[in-house]
């Protein structure tokens, strides 16, 4: 059986801003992915003639530095810095 990737899966704090968005920490940076994903679905964020941009609510903006619309890799490195 193939190790997980331990960087990966370890715990990491949260941002009160982020936490906002995902919930409090700590949590691995997959699970803040997958809460960020639920979040933009279920409040309809997603750009329905471009499914790779995000259109940012009021607590996503404050995640993404102020940015009204980022797409899916830009939002990756926004979010990581909001976790340490």
């Amino acid at each position: 059986m193939p190790k997980a990737n331990s960087a990966f899966m370890k715990p990491m704090n949260i941002s009160s801003d982020l936490a906002a968005v995902v919930g409090r920490g700590p949590m691995p940076r997959s699970e803040v992915v997958k809460k960020l994903w639920v979040y933009i679905k279920s409040h309809s964020l997603q750009d329905s003639k471009n499914k790779r941009n995000i259109n940012a609510d009021a607590n996503l903006r404050k995640v993404f530095d102020g940015k009204g619309v980022v797409n899916m890799f830009e939002m990756t490195k926004l979010v990581s810095r909001h976790l340490s």
